[in-house]
């Protein structure tokens, strides 16, 4: 199919009805063609005769002469609709016109193929369609009210001797545009118009055909947008030869012009202020021409805001069509007029400040005794503000009692002076609050204390709440007119501004409170003179000369200024060398009394010496510090750091001043031995599964001691890296007694620690793993005994690292492997040996049956 492509030039399928005096446009378009893409188009027309030259798209002088006024006036024209396709149009067509036309393209492919041409016939019929308003009459003026009915007619009649159908469409004129209100098709079908769906499908929008060839429009509920012209278009259909319908005609005429008087609602006044106790009178009016019998429902509502709906805001009070108004105490709802209806609120309370908006709906009668709903609007919301009766009063604030010292108690009173016009139904409570007053003229925001609502329920404010919640802070109503404000111990931070402010409460007919008003009161300053803490401690050493084994003893002599009734703690502090390990930070704390005399040890940790300190109080400002068995391990600076506590409220200590004695020294002068620590392997490279020995060497320097007279701690470490980056593990260690505790380990080998000669101790790992490799180093303790036979412990000593690594034996590990492999294939091997021998010995035997031969002698050749 591909070879037989060509040009294809295509004209609508004939004939081509068309009415006389129409305009007509006939398609012919290209496609399948070589060379440019804008082709070029020839039409010719012919009545059983030869075809004659319209027009040309490329050529002006192709037009024949009998057709040169037509399309010199533009009666007849080219209208190009893209490249490849053209329409021709023929402005008011006479029967002369009908005949065949012929579109022809020129060529402009490499190759003939294709046609070049196509016909069409076009057939010119009488003007039958006829269409007119109803009773033949020219457009009305018809003037309703909203809400009501009314229908238009115009009637539409063909006599086409061709088989055609009408589409009637009624439109509304709409600004300068028609707009489609709904349709009966030309396939018998009703299509309502764009925005009339809903109205269509609920019924108020009907088209019904009627005798004479009418068609009737009936408007239900008529709206203001129901106001305009109308208009009856009717377009007459006719089925072409390929099934598909074609309009070939079109004719209208506007019916009636009908205007819609909208009903409003209004409220009779604008917005309206009126005093707490008085009445609220409101009228609501129905602005309608309606003349009829017609009866109105009016509901009124209230609401906080003036954009709520009518499903946010309060139903006040309805009186339906009937005139039958719902019951309400304080609100009343009476029909003045025909249409005016007032409300009516007695006793109006602040409570009733809002706005108000009347809901109006018109009802009329039909024709079975029923009313029907026709229209309904909402006026537009009127605000009203309820000025509260505001009772008249001053608030006068003094200080009963102000405080002198810290820890004093202050007593405020807050009373209501002048009290006038008020009623029974008013209620007062107090506010407290506090203002720090700062140097210059900084404004600092007032902080609530506590606040009292209409019941006298005490809200504690957020500055002071736990103070308020332990009763440190009394809130009490002395009189009907007389709030206090008492502080049980007044401290620093209490000193400032207070003021009150006293609310005043309104019952309302729910029998709720609501603030009405506040009044404040003059600032009452509170404040006294004060002088800074002093506090001096001073250490004095009992002995000043003595040797490691005997007891050290200081005392702490404390004297302080400016404190009331003091008591102090003390604790003591001893500034270590930065060569002891025990404590790299150099302070250490040992031991503190509190100012209730109760004794705790800090950071002692020697649980050889627990009981080898002691501080005691001595006097009210004097305390002593004992060590007993003082070790060189002792040696460093020591101090008393004392705090001086004074009495606060409820019986609790508050903290005053801190002072920090001078520093009394410990330093022993000994000539006893140099200890030296070194670690040392054989074999620091070792396979997995071996024993890995790992020693520390202790020498001495320096007097000789006895072996009796010496004993070490050993503990050994190991830090799994080469860059000694991490932290060091806990391996096992052994103290000056023999006893030997080790670290849990995660992996299957083991640790032993011993001592095989005086200074000699020896690691050993045994079944060594990959996560044993790592510097490994010792820490000896060393404890020495004096000529009194007492032990002292010597600064630690730690050695350097050795690097203890770890290899894999690859004989060893594929030792067994391939043993194992071996036999396992040797055994394999025989096996199938011995399956193969079986099975041809005794599962594939065959008896072969060989086949008894003659025996018969050879014949001689001379036979032969």
């Amino acid at each position: 199919l591909a070879f037989c492509r060509g040009r294809i030039v295509r004209v609508p399928k004939g004939p081509l009805i068309r009415v006389v005096g129409t305009e007509v446009a006939i398609p012919c378009s290209v496609s399948d063609y070589d060379g440019p893409s804008e082709q070029n188009f020839d039409w010719e027309f012919s009545q059983e005769t030869d075809f004659v030259r319209i027009v040309s798209t490329w050529d002006s002088t192709f037009t024949s002469e009998e057709y040169q006024k037509r399309v010199g006036r533009g009666d007849i024209k080219l209208r190009r609709s893209s490249n490849d396709a053209v329409e021709l149009v023929i402005r008011n067509i006479q029967p002369a016109d009908q005949g065949r036309y012929k579109c022809s393209t020129p060529s402009t492919d490499a190759t003939v193929q294709g046609n070049y041409d196509a016909e069409v016939q076009v057939k010119v019929i009488s003007d039958g369609l006829s269409v007119s308003g109803s009773k033949a009459r020219s457009s009305t003026s018809l003037r309703l009210s909203e809400g009501d009915s009314f229908k238009l007619r115009c009637s539409a009649i063909t006599t086409s001797p061709e088989h055609t159908h009408l589409h009637v469409t009624w439109q509304i004129k709409s600004g300068s545009s028609w707009q489609d209100i709904l349709s009966l098709t030309h396939e018998g079908k009703f299509q309502p118009g764009p925005g009339y769906e809903e109205r269509y499908r609920s019924g108020d929008i009907r088209l019904d055909t009627g005798a004479n060839d009418t068609y009737r429009l009936s408007v239900s509920q008529a709206s203001s947008a129901d106001g305009g012209a109308y208009r009856c278009l009717v377009s007459e259909w006719v089925r072409g030869a390929d099934g598909s319908w074609q309009k070939i005609q079109e004719k209208s005429v506007e019916i009636a012009t009908v205007s819609i008087q909208r009903t409003d609602v209004v409220i009779s006044t604008s917005n309206v202020s009126v005093t707490e106790r008085d009445s609220l009178d409101l009228t609501c009016n129905i602005t309608t021409d309606r003349s009829g019998i017609f009866q109105a429902e009016v509901m009124w509502y209230f609401s906080a805001s003036p954009d709520d709906t009518l499903s946010d805001a309060q139903l006040l009070l309805s009186m339906d069509h009937d005139s039958v108004v719902s019951d309400s105490t304080l609100i009343s709802l009476s029909h003045v007029d025909r249409n005016s209806y007032r409300l009516l609120v007695r006793d109006v309370d602040v409570e009733d400040s809002g706005y108000y908006f009347c809901e109006a709906a018109i009802w009329v009668p039909l024709h079975n005794g029923s009313w029907h709903k026709v229209v309904e609007r909402t006026s537009a919301p009127v605000s009203v503000v309820v000025t509260a009766l505001e009772p008249d009063y001053d608030v006068f604030l003094n200080a009963s009692k102000t405080p002198k010292f810290s820890d004093d108690p202050t007593e405020l009173d807050c009373r209501i002076t002048n009290v006038q016009d008020t009623e029974a139904n008013i209620r007062f409570s107090v506010s407290w609050y506090y203002r720090q007053r700062l140097p210059g003229d900084e404004v600092v925001p007032e902080e609530l204390l506590a606040s009292m609502d209409a019941d006298w329920t005490l809200l504690p404010g957020d500055r002071g709440r736990e103070r308020i919640q332990n009763g440190e802070i009394i809130f009490s109503k002395k009189s009907a007119d007389t709030f206090s404000l008492r502080i049980q111990w007044t401290s620093e931070s209490d000193r400032g501004d207070y003021f009150c402010v006293i609310s005043a409460w309104s019952r309302h007919r729910n029998n709720s409170w609501v603030k009405s008003k506040d009044v404040a009161s003059a600032s009452v300053n509170i404040f006294w003179a004060t002088q800074d803490y002093t506090l001096t401690v001073e250490a004095v050493k009992l002995k000043p000369f003595f040797v490691a084994g005997h007891t050290f003893e200081m005392t702490c002599k404390v004297s302080s200024k400016n404190i009331k009734t003091p008591r102090y703690s003390v604790l003591i502090t001893a500034e270590k060398p930065f060569t002891d390990q025990s404590n790299p930070n150099g302070t250490t704390r040992i031991i503190s009394l509190n100012q209730d005399s109760v004794v705790r040890l800090e950071d002692w940790t020697d649980q050889t010496r627990v009981d080898g300190v002691v501080l005691e109080k001595v006097q009210e400002n004097e305390f002593r510090y004992r060590m007993y068995q003082t070790q060189i391990s002792d040696a460093g600076l020591y101090r008393c750091v004392v705090t001086a506590w004074s009495p606060g409220g409820g019986g609790m200590w508050r903290e005053a001043v801190n002072g920090l004695s001078n520093p009394i020294q410990i330093d022993f002068q000994t000539s006893g031995p140099v200890f030296n620590v070194s670690v040392h392997s054989d074999s620091p490279t070792i396979y997995q599964g071996e024993v890995a020995d790992l020693l520390c060497i202790i020498t001495t320097e320096g007097m000789p001691l006895e072996p009796d007279d010496m004993s070490f701690d050993v503990s050994w470490f190991a830090v799994r890296s080469f860059a000694l980056d991490r932290e060091p593990v806990l391996l096992t260690s052994l103290d000056r007694r023999g006893i030997v505790t080790q670290s849990r380990r995660n992996g299957s080998s083991d640790i032993s620690l011993e001592r095989i000669s005086p200074l000699e101790f020896r690691l050993r790992v045994h079944g060594c793993e990959d996560h044993d490799f790592g510097n490994h180093y010792c820490v000896v303790t060393p404890w020495v005994r004096s000529a009194t036979g007492v032990w002292q412990r010597e600064p630690d000593i730690k050695a350097k690292p050795i690097f203890l690594s770890v290899k894999m034996d690859v004989l060893n590990a594929f030792k067994y492997p391939l043993l194992i492999g071996i036999g396992l294939a040797t055994a394999i091997g025989l096996l199938s040996c011995l399956i193969g021998y079986c099975s041809s010995r005794w599962c594939c035997k065959k008896e072969v049956q060989e086949t008894r031969r003659e025996r018969r002698r050879l014949m001689s050749m001379e036979m032969d």
